[in-house]
């Protein structure tokens, strides 16, 4: 199998917290969409031959800021009708009836909508163009129209956020009944405003012992609700795992489009330039302007180790990392099932620790 992911940068506005390449230029949408297409017949050979495309996701920066004809003309260039899942990003404030309508007709099976949070002032704090009433408007409507596979974002450990807010967005998420839900723990990344106003002081972080108390409230209220924890930041419930985002995690080659787009075909890593006017020009051209890394096996092994220790099927419990991972066995923070290793929530509290001292040097 394979899959294909499209970086779509184009935003009308930035969030404070954002840190992806992401540009404002609205007026260059519809020639990066030319170029995206071209880069596919470019790259053509990129993807192991016979594997079939069983994943199509629009990412960004905001897709659902791209014109339905626009948007309709890049998808008639993929392969969409093989495509088991093809799921686009949405801003809640971009989501028309037109706009989803014309979204079934090219394809797009499921949504994936950056909602953040139901609380209007965090909203506001993090630069987001909806307010709690358009979001939940826009998911009863997608539900209304037929859409089976939904998806929305929130975020926690936001700045003055309390662990009551926090359970609210829960239960307010629950309520809909969506398929699948992504959480991310806010992180303060080097020049954005978010970051800027905690070097002054304005803003801090939330306490380890509070983003934890979050998480755990999440995972337990999910699970009580029926879904499936089978990523550290994702839960579904069953049969609506994200099958695109999961074919990163078990090593599935994949094919990136567009500018700051990352592609992996088994043994090496490739991106594009993360630069909109260099990306348009050398694809003009002919040329696809990337860099790329061979990786090592020992370098195959770590990632395969990282990626697999975020899922709840764990890596494979072999007598060499048995014995690396043992102190983190006996405080309970990994465990072994069915012969594989799988990190416990207070496992997952320290990941990045536990990742970095059981891999090969």
């Amino acid at each position: 199998m394979a899959a294909i992911y499209i970086h779509i940068p184009f935003c009308y506005s930035r969030c404070s917290y954002c840190a992806f390449f992401s540009t404002t230029e609205l007026q260059m949408r519809s020639v990066y969409i030319d170029a995206a297409i071209r880069e596919y017949g470019l790259r053509s050979g990129y993807l192991p031959q016979g594997e079939p495309v069983r994943t199509i996701y629009l990412g960004g920066g905001t897709p659902s800021q791209i014109a339905n004809r626009d948007l309709a003309r890049l998808l008639n260039a993929l392969p969409v009708e093989q495509a088991e899942e093809v799921t686009i990003e949405a801003n809640p404030s971009d989501m028309t009836e037109a706009k989803l309508k014309a979204w079934r007709q090219m394809g797009i099976n499921r949504l994936s909508i950056g909602v953040q949070s139901f609380n209007d002032t965090k909203l506001a704090f993090l630069n987001r163009r909806h307010g709690s009433k358009q979001a939940k408007k826009v998911i009863r409507l997608a539900q209304d129209m037929g859409y089976t596979n939904i998806s929305i974002d929130l975020m926690y450990a936001l700045p003055y956020q309390t662990l009551e807010q926090w359970q609210e967005d829960i239960d307010q998420a629950l309520s809909f009944g969506v398929q699948h839900i992504s959480t991310y723990c806010l992180s303060y990344e080097a020049g954005t405003p978010l970051y800027n106003l905690r070097a002054k002081g304005i803003v801090h972080d939330a306490s380890d012992d509070l983003a934890n108390a979050m998480y755990a409230c999440l995972c337990e209220r999910l699970k009580q609700a029926g879904y499936s924890h089978y990523e550290v930041s994702n839960f579904a419930l069953p049969g609506y795992e994200s099958r695109h985002n999961s074919s990163y995690w078990d090593g599935t080659p994949y094919l990136g489009l567009g500018a700051g787009a990352h592609s992996y075909d088994g043994r090496s890593r490739q991106w594009n330039v993360a630069n909109l006017k260099r990306y348009i020009s050398a694809i003009i051209g002919g040329k696809v302007p990337y860099k790329r890394e061979v990786l090592t096996p020992t370098e195959q092994y770590n990632e395969r180790l990282m990626l697999a220790l975020r899922t709840c099927r764990g890596i494979e419990a072999t007598d060499e990392l048995l014995r690396k991972a043992r102190p983190y066995l006996n405080t309970g923070r990994l465990y072994v099932d069915n012969g594989r290793i799988i990190a416990s929530i207070e496992g997952i509290n320290i990941l990045n620790t536990i990742i970095t001292d059981l891999m090969q040097e």
